[in-house]
């Protein structure tokens, strides 16, 4: 028996088979359309939008010749190639062009880079140039991009290279100004969030653009003044050449605002060639992060403790007989036979201990180094003159030093004997050469700098402003007395070598080195700390130089003054002083 449906039936089941059918697509519609909106505009979002750093320029660093700035770091714009993985679209093509164009500059198997996922950024290639990535964007790579980035040129070589410092290969400053002042010097980066073409190229339409400038770095400028420091330099080239020495340290500063002239060390290194650099040791800039026992350039703050606590005069005299005895040690003279009654005066002028040990038992009862005496010169070398303390120089790596307390159990009259000649203490050569710089001046100590201003990008200059100042470290009279009396005590000696008709004074100064905890006799440093300028007028420049060697003994006078006079020399011509009579 055969089954039929009638028509009218057959037209309901399908009508019924097509709302069903209608239904699924309305709700499928509305899953994505309403429901799943936001995930589908996201994933449109993540072809169509894409993100670009907007990369700060790295601010320039300029010394000052004269009164003007110039350049000692600048910047070279290369580029960094990245690729998108999820827009490659033939691998091979960019292997082909990478390994062509910029072989050189790839990173490592970058190969695999290319496809790797979960990730929307891989750098394929660094440090490419300007030639190099106009090559590669002509051959429309999908799914590659360049990075504009900045790379450190020093015109100058390797001139003031300790204090500049250098930039890594993350663009992070190491060493000198590029690490102490990275964030002012790095900026801040920016972001241009927009739509792009299939080629990344950004679009100027739509409303999902977003951009935020960077900022650029500021350019700073040094107070270095670049004559002076390559002549500085210079003069440490030749001082090694003629004394077989292995370190050579030098500053040069103006005592009447505390700036630094030049500061230089040798070894040293070129920043153009951090590849060649074989010792990272020539990275240190020595004259703030070495300390040492300063020797006898520290006789200079004991007698200027002496003159301002009113406890001598330069002709206040002593019974020196080359030997003092402290509790239960004995104090000798490394210069002896200027024995009997001498003066202060001719204490400094010989270098001798056991003056420098009678002015600190003056300042106390007489006859000892009593609580109150350590006070004192504890008050003048660390508070005053802020020798064992951080500077505040704008520099990385400087180091504090060590100054003893009175109130500590090693701050005894034994210790305090040896500091009066400037032994049992560490002090950096910035913060001799800023605390001499105070005696010296008038008395008004201030704190060094190397950041003398700022210039903006239309290449005005603006100075920074003045750092901190601290009159009345000793008193005018006691700095006049001073410097007087150190420039006898040059006169005394070794003033053939000066140019006439001008004010140089200096102090030479012998260090025992410790090896093992001990004092050993086959190593000396020598330094020689002096100022130089016009007659009956501040100082115009405060120069010390330090000479080392490792097992050589080498003294202040033999070794390092004469590369002070050499500078001292040349800067009162570049200076322009007048001679008078």
């Amino acid at each position: 028996m055969e089954l039929h449906f009638a028509p009218k039936s057959r037209a309901r089941g399908l009508a019924i088979i097509l709302a069903i059918i209608m239904a699924l697509f309305v709700v499928r519609l509305f899953y994505i359309q309403v429901i799943q909106h936001q995930y589908y505009v996201s994933q449109a979002d993540s072809e169509q939008i894409k993100q670009f750093t907007l990369r700060a320029k790295r601010g320039e660093i300029y010394a000052m010749e004269a009164d003007k700035p110039v350049r000692l770091v600048m910047n070279e714009t290369v580029y960094t190639v990245w690729v998108d993985p999820v827009q490659v679209a033939d691998k091979q093509a960019i292997v082909d062009a990478l390994n062509r164009v910029a072989g050189g500059n790839t990173r490592k198997d970058f190969a695999q880079y290319i496809e790797r996922a979960g990730t929307r950024y891989q750098v394929l290639a660094t440090k490419v140039t300007r030639t190099q990535a106009e090559l590669l964007k002509k051959e429309n790579l999908a799914g590659v991009g360049f990075d504009a980035v900045s790379q450190r040129v020093y015109p100058e070589g390797q001139l003031a290279s300790q204090v500049l410092g250098f930039v890594d290969s993350e663009g992070v400053g190491k060493y000198g100004v590029e690490q102490a002042s990275n964030d002012r010097l790095r900026g801040q980066d920016g972001l241009l969030k927009t739509v792009t073409d299939v080629r990344l190229v950004p679009l100027t339409v739509g409303d999902k653009n977003i951009k935020k400038p960077a900022r650029d770095g500021d350019n700073l400028v040094l107070t270095i003044d670049r004559n002076i420091q390559a002549e500085a330099e210079k003069a440490l080239v030749e001082g090694m050449q003629r004394t077989g020495a292995t370190q050579l340290s030098v500053i040069v500063m103006n005592p009447n605002n505390g700036k630094v002239l030049a500061m230089a060390n040798l070894p040293t290194y070129d920043p153009s060639k951090l590849n060649e650099v074989a010792d990272a040791a020539a990275f240190n800039n020595d004259t703030i992060s070495n300390p040492y026992e300063p020797g006898s350039d520290i006789k200079t703050f004991t007698v200027a403790t002496g003159i301002d606590k009113g406890v001598i005069t330069p002709q206040s005299t002593y019974l020196n007989t080359d030997y003092i005895k402290i509790d239960d040690i004995t104090v000798s003279n490394a210069s002896k036979g200027q024995t009997g009654n001498i003066t202060m005066q001719h204490a400094l002028n010989w270098s001798l201990n056991t003056g420098m040990v009678t002015i600190a038992q003056r300042l106390g009862n007489g006859s000892s180094i009593t609580r109150s005496a350590r006070d004192t010169m504890y008050e003048y070398f660390h508070d005053r003159l802020r020798l064992g303390q951080l500077s505040g120089i704008e520099l990385a790596n400087e180091a504090k030093g060590v100054v003893v307390s009175p109130d500590e159990e090693q701050g005894n009259a034994v210790r305090y004997s040896n500091m009066a000649f400037g032994q049992g203490m560490d002090a950096t050569m910035l913060q001799v050469a800023s605390g001499f710089g105070a005696l010296v001046n008038g008395g008004t100590y201030y704190v060094p700098s190397i950041i003398n201003g700022t210039i903006d990008a239309d290449g005005n200059y603006h100075a920074a402003a003045d750092k901190p100042r601290y009159p009345g470290v000793i008193s005018p009279a006691s700095s006049t007395t001073l410097a007087e009396m150190v420039y006898q005590a040059r006169q005394a000696f070794y003033s053939k070598t000066d140019k006439p008709g001008f004010y140089v004074g200096g102090k030479t100064g012998t260090s025992q080195t410790i090896k093992n905890g001990k004092y050993v006799s086959t190593e000396t440093i020598g330094t020689y700390l002096g100022f130089g300028g016009e007659k009956g007028a501040s100082p115009s420049y405060v120069i010390m130089v330090e000479v080392a060697g490792k097992d050589m003994n080498l003294s202040g006078n033999a070794h390092a003054m004469p590369i002070f006079n050499e500078i001292s020399n040349w800067m009162i011509d570049y200076l322009r002083l007048t001679p008078r009579e």
